[in-house]
């Protein structure tokens, strides 16, 4: 295999990266949807924030578990067919969910049926289309596909306040459920699943074309195979931990509880979702240079900047959610520019130390220990709140979560460093 530097030709790798954009946005708006329902369906149904915050959790947990066996999925049936029962399982489970009345039911559509549309749409698709599609420019895009979150919070956590308020809060799950709907067709129109199949290379790769080799076999096997020879690794557990405290003090802990924390604290729950769309908007910007920068610096290192900023900003939170309004500013501001910037470097890791065929599985488990931690912290956090009035416990909590990842992280990969080639971090 030969890489170089990419004609100025327009390579459909593009456009691959727009569909998944436009795809991961559209989930995006699935996962932001509870931060703002949380308050409205305990007001509802007279359930306590730790009741409301187990569904949220099994979401979240199926969420995660699901991206291994996606990465799998993708490479058996396609990265455009999985794509769209994605959608579907988004549209059906919030659509249905505007006529549930019982906490069974909600834990079957948001839970169940939403955990699992959702884990075939998570990160781990934008981790398999850079690595599919891209050698040139890897990191930028994972950057730029990550990013996608925050544009979705963005776009999505305002309107759906507003909505709610207006509404009720059987609108804001039918909002998302049109997103998913529309988003579908474009995936079936513009998406496909390998460089081969639109007769190119990678890009950045030059070369002849060679055919596209099916893989077989039971995606399940896979993926736990792939599970149970990364275990053998220091660099899994220190990769899947790290990703566990990422997870629990971002979609766990800040995309599930700030809202309601603002709320006690006397901010209005549309301001509050305003906060969490500026930290998008900025999680957007840090994003994107993240990925930058994992194209040109050491990872590891990175990665120790980016759980330490969050930590401290997280020991902070508390008191800005106290004091005036610009503390809140300027917690949304940094935060925001570290909400999910972890996730390049980590991808970058992953391949490093288990190679690009076996990444996106591995890296599917790394975030599967993401939403673990998320569904941890989620419904820790809703205990705590309910048991001591507060939620200063969950946060200060998390943040020193954030410190001690800062230091897993430097070890990882240290040990292959006699076998790379000169000049990869």
């Amino acid at each position: 295999m030969t890489t170089v530097a990419p004609s100025k030709k327009f390579h459909y790798a593009w456009i691959t990266a727009g569909v998944t954009f436009c795809t991961l946005l559209a989930a995006a708006g699935a996962r932001a949807a509870p931060g703002v329902l949380l308050l409205p369906l305990a007001n509802e149904f007279q359930w306590s924030r730790a009741t409301v915050s187990s569904i949220v959790s099994i979401n979240i947990f199926l969420y995660g578990l699901m991206g291994p066996f996606a990465a799998a999925l993708y490479q058996r049936f396609g990265l455009r067919r999985t794509m769209m029962a994605a959608m579907t399982l988004l549209a059906a489970g919030y659509g249905l969910s505007t006529q549930a009345t019982s906490y069974w039911q909600f834990v079957v559509l948001w839970g169940v049926v939403v955990g699992i549309g959702s884990g075939l749409a998570a990160t781990v698709l934008g981790a398999a289309v850079a690595n599919r599609w891209f050698t040139h420019r890897r990191g930028l895009v994972m950057g730029l596909l990550t990013a996608s979150t925050a544009t979705g919070q963005l776009i999505f956590l305002p309107s759906l306040a507003a909505v709610v308020t207006t509404h009720g809060w059987r609108g804001a799950p039918l909002v998302v459920a049109a997103a998913a709907v529309l988003v579908t067709p474009l995936i079936w129109w513009l998406m496909r699943n390998d460089p081969r199949d639109v007769g190119l290379r990678p890009y950045g790769e030059t070369g002849p074309v060679e055919s596209t080799i099916p893989v077989m076999g039971n995606p399940l096997k896979r993926a736990i195979d792939a599970l149970l020879e990364a275990m053998r690794r220091r660099d899994f557990w220190l990769l899947a931990g790290s990703f566990f405290v990422c997870g629990a003090s971002t979609n766990g802990l800040i995309g599930t509880h700030l809202i309601s924390a603002a709320f006690d604290c006397g901010i209005p729950a549309v301001r509050a979702a305003g906060l969490l769309a500026m930290m998008g908007l900025f999680d957007l910007v840090g994003t994107m240079a993240s990925g930058w920068l994992s194209d040109r610096y050491n990872c590891r290192y990175l990665l120790f900047i980016y759980y330490g900023l969050r930590g401290i900003s997280l020991l902070f939170l508390p008191m800005a959610l106290l004091g005036p309004v610009a503390g809140l500013g300027v917690f949304a501001v940094f935060y925001g520019l570290d909400w999910i910037a972890t996730v390049p470097p980590t991808v970058k890791l992953t391949g490093e130390v288990f190679g690009r065929e076996k990444a996106s599985i591995v890296f599917g488990w790394v975030v599967a220990a993401h939403q673990v931690g998320a569904a941890w912290a989620s419904y820790a956090a809703g205990v705590l709140r309910t048991v001591t009035g507060t939620y200063t416990l969950a946060f200060f909590s998390a943040g020193a979560l954030c410190v001690i990842a800062a230091l897993v992280v430097l070890p990882i990969g240290r040990g292959q460093r006699a076998t790379r080639r000169p000049g990869l971090a």
